[in-house]
């Protein structure tokens, strides 16, 4: 297909834009194959470049024959564009409808995109299966890693290689995979050095109602725990919905089976009931009556609040389990891609400093979100202003990174990058010239070959000159555990993202200058205290040479 038969305008002039913050622009609106752009006659480097894949949803006004067009982004903007001429609306409109909702992947822009800067570092292969293994096999000999997955044929949504315990062979893998949901057998999360407990993940067991077992299964989790230790299976969903789960040939661990078990159930929302709750909380976040009731009680309604509420105390369950009783943990919901990732990489935040750097946390999305399975082009397909109502649609990804961000506010030392890299994050997530989020499995991302056709988020990422904007002033390496805060007055909602386009932030961002000059001015003086120090230091032995005989 050619893009050219979808644009059935490709230009238009005296269009007006009016988006947040910035004063109207008058210029021409173009439209290629991936974007929407609008360059100034007044000013040529007034310019919006909009991907098509950003566009979550367009509304159509006309009065008399002056058309406007509303964007609705997925990253929460909203833009309008004043277009002369009623056809040339509607033509507009169409293509940017029928670009913005391509069928094919292949299509999209990451596959189109050649870089502009030097390419330093291969992002793809900055963080491979064996690299994060060679980091706890100095700790444990306990596990290996199993290419039972080589070809996806155990589990499609499992990547080639995953860390198993080293005295479970692979044929008994593949027995485990048949017992469990999606054939995603138990694997090792995190491996936590300081007590060699473990957070393992998992699809949920196939009991069914007969009460089917696999004695597999039993040996590969038994395996984790020492000698008279208990572990933990932390459920995602509620006691309900598990068993309900039976019926239809899920289930739980029968405690009859697993007695070196202990099962505790946390229900964490999934699916379109976390999607209603996004569509909630932007419209209340766009309200403009400036009514205080009516904003608390729109935010309240949403849920937003209570769902990362809900996640944090979850992982924090998880964390308390591995560091406080030194007791292993299971964690499975469903599927085992969606709650249980989130579960699974906050603990780990909790836990373990590395998480808590840049590379740490690249290596965390990685090795938890996007090895690990999380369907991020079904999940990630619309925002929160899509009109059509889609079943598998729904912001996991962002409940965590707003879960991320409500510890860092609580510790804002703590951690090597700041709110910037989270959003940026969230942006490319649903919308990118890098091929990093498409797909939504490790076996899709190798049948569309994205590592030879595409470029790696983290390529661009790690490039110094982008670093420096994603790195906190305030850091200072934190080798402890930290444990947030899950009461409701600890957490806030995210304005740095929620509300970013519905007021300006300038205040803040020259806060924030002033607050990194003052540490920057703080190290100046530091350096010349300890210079100082240091020539002291030589002028006192210089005169005790002096006064010896």
């Amino acid at each position: 297909m050619e893009f050219a038969e979808l644009i059935k305008t490709p230009r238009v002039d005296n269009v007006v834009l009016h988006r947040p913050f910035y004063p109207a622009v008058e210029g021409t609106l173009c439209l290629t194959g991936h974007h929407l752009i609008l360059s100034s006659r007044q000013d040529s480097t007034e310019e919006l470049w909009l991907l098509h894949s950003n566009i979550d949803a367009i509304d159509k006004r006309f009065v008399g024959s002056l058309g406007t067009i509303i964007i609705k982004c997925k990253d929460f903007r909203i833009i309008q564009l004043d277009i002369p001429g009623m056809e040339e609306c509607l033509n507009i409109a169409s293509s940017i409808e029928a670009l913005s909702t391509l069928d094919s992947v292949t299509l999209m822009y990451p596959f189109f995109y050649r870089p502009m800067f030097e390419v330093i570092e291969d992002g793809w292969h900055s963080f491979l299966p064996e690299q994060e293994f060679e980091l706890y096999s100095s700790a444990t000999s306990e596990w290996r890693l199993s290419y039972v997955n080589k070809e996806f044929a155990v589990c499609p949504s499992y990547p080639p290689i995953v860390i198993v315990p080293k005295s479970i062979d692979d044929d008994a893998l593949r027995k485990v995979a048949t017992f469990r949901h999606g054939g995603r057998f138990p694997v090792l999360s995190y491996y936590h050095k300081k007590n060699g407990m473990v957070i393992m993940r998992c699809g949920q067991p196939l009991t069914g109602t007969s009460g089917r077992r696999c004695k597999e299964d039993e040996k590969l989790i038994n395996a984790t725990l020492r000698a008279g230790k208990r572990g933990y299976v932390i459920d995602t969903r509620s006691l309900h919905v598990a068993q309900q789960a039976r019926a239809k040939g899920g289930g739980f661990e029968q405690e009859a089976h697993y007695p070196q078990w202990r099962r505790i159930h946390k229900s964490i929302e999934r699916y379109h009931i976390l999607q209603e709750s996004l569509i909630k909380l932007m419209e209340a976040c766009n309200d403009q009556t400036h009514n205080m009731d009516r904003w608390l009680s729109k935010l309240e309604a949403s849920n937003w609040l209570t769902h990362i509420k809900e996640i944090l105390t979850t992982a924090c369950l998880a964390a308390q389990c591995i560091d406080r009783e030194g007791a292993s943990v299971l964690v499975h919901g469903t599927e085992g891609t969606d709650s249980t990732l989130q579960v699974t990489s906050l603990a780990q935040i909790i836990l373990e400093p590395r998480s808590r750097t840049i590379r740490g946390f690249e290596a965390l999305i990685e090795r938890e979100w996007l090895q690990a399975g999380h369907p991020f082009l079904q999940r990630c397909a619309q925002s929160a202003y899509c009109n059509s109502k889609q079943k598998w649609e729904a912001p996991v990804f962002l409940l965590f990174l707003d879960c991320v961000w409500q510890i860092l506010r609580q510790f804002p030392c703590s951690f090597e990058f700041n709110e910037h890299f989270l959003i940026m994050l969230f942006e490319h997530a649903y919308a990118s010239q890098f091929g990093t989020f498409l797909g939504n499995s490790e076996s899709e991302r190798c049948k569309l070959k994205l590592q030879q056709k595409t470029m790696s988020l983290w390529s661009w990422v790690n490039r110094p000159c982008e670093l420096s904007k994603f790195t906190n002033p305030l850091f200072e390496a934190n080798n402890l555990v930290i444990w947030p805060s899950v009461a409701p007055q600890s957490l806030q909602l995210w304005e740095g993202l929620f509300l970013r386009w519905n007021r300006s932030s300038k205040y803040l961002d020259e806060a924030y200058e002033e607050m990194v000059n003052i540490i920057d001015y703080n190290k100046e003086l530091q350096a010349k205290v300890n210079l100082l120090r240091r020539q002291l230091a030589e002028l006192e032995t210089e005169d005790g040479l002096c006064e010896s005989p």
